[in-house]
């Protein structure tokens, strides 16, 4: 009986001071979450391995996730490598050195430091995590991320780990064929233009972030 008493007795205590403990330690501090941002982003490239081939073309527009724009960066980029040049990536793009340079193309270095700077302003204007949006989203991060990765920095630093992919969006609306052509039937907008001399960055971007805001139409109205 009186062994029993012992035990009772320290646990009671063991229980008393880990009332008094918890009692002196700080209540714990939750951050509210950060305010998100998206980037929609296309980029036009001289190939399909990131790897071996390198973008000559990006478009990114930042917009609030219901998709009010909050500015939009544009560039060309010379290739250091233009003789890798896949002829079918030149039928899309229009892509040749000498027609970049009447474009007024910049080096990857210029073009990252560039991109840096306004994706920046961009995060700070809110305290913002930015989370990357695309129609190809695979193909555009990987090529992205190789430019960056070329001049010291990476996708990461960039962005949120998670991608929003816009084909996924419309699969989750019942789409089933999800090629650029099929959507801008499916969600009545004009499809990005064939035409190389005029597809670019910046006509991609302008495609996507028309889809994006689309979809957000269709919720909104079932």
């Amino acid at each position: 009986m009186r062994v029993v008493i012992r035990l009772s007795a320290a646990v009671l205590l063991l229980f008393i001071g880990m009332s008094v403990a918890q009692a002196a330690s700080p209540t714990p501090r939750f951050d509210p979450p950060r305010p998100m941002i998206i980037a929609i982003v296309d980029v036009e490239t001289t190939g399909l391995d990131p790897a071996h081939h390198e973008m000559v073309d990006l478009g990114a527009i930042y917009v609030h996730p219901d998709g009010r724009e909050l500015g939009r960066f544009l560039v060309r980029i010379h290739p250091p490598h233009p003789e890798r040049l896949d002829p079918g990536a030149a039928a899309v793009n229009g892509y040749s050195p000498e027609r970049w340079r009447t474009l007024g193309a910049v080096d990857e270095s210029e073009a990252v430091r560039k991109w840096r700077a306004f994706h920046d302003q961009m995060a700070r204007a809110d305290g913002a995590t930015v989370t990357f949006a695309a129609l190809n989203a695979g193909f555009d991060q990987s090529f992205t991320d190789a430019l960056l990765r070329r001049h010291g920095s990476s996708w990461r630093e960039l962005f949120h780990y998670q991608i929003l992919d816009l084909p996924s969006m419309a699969w989750g609306q019942g789409a089933r064929e999800l090629g650029g052509a099929a959507l801008a039937v499916r969600y009545g907008i004009e499809p990005e233009t064939r035409d190389p001399l005029r597809h670019t960055g910046e006509s991609g971007v302008e495609f996507n972030l028309a889809l994006y805001r689309a979809m957000l139409k269709a919720v909104a109205s079932p």
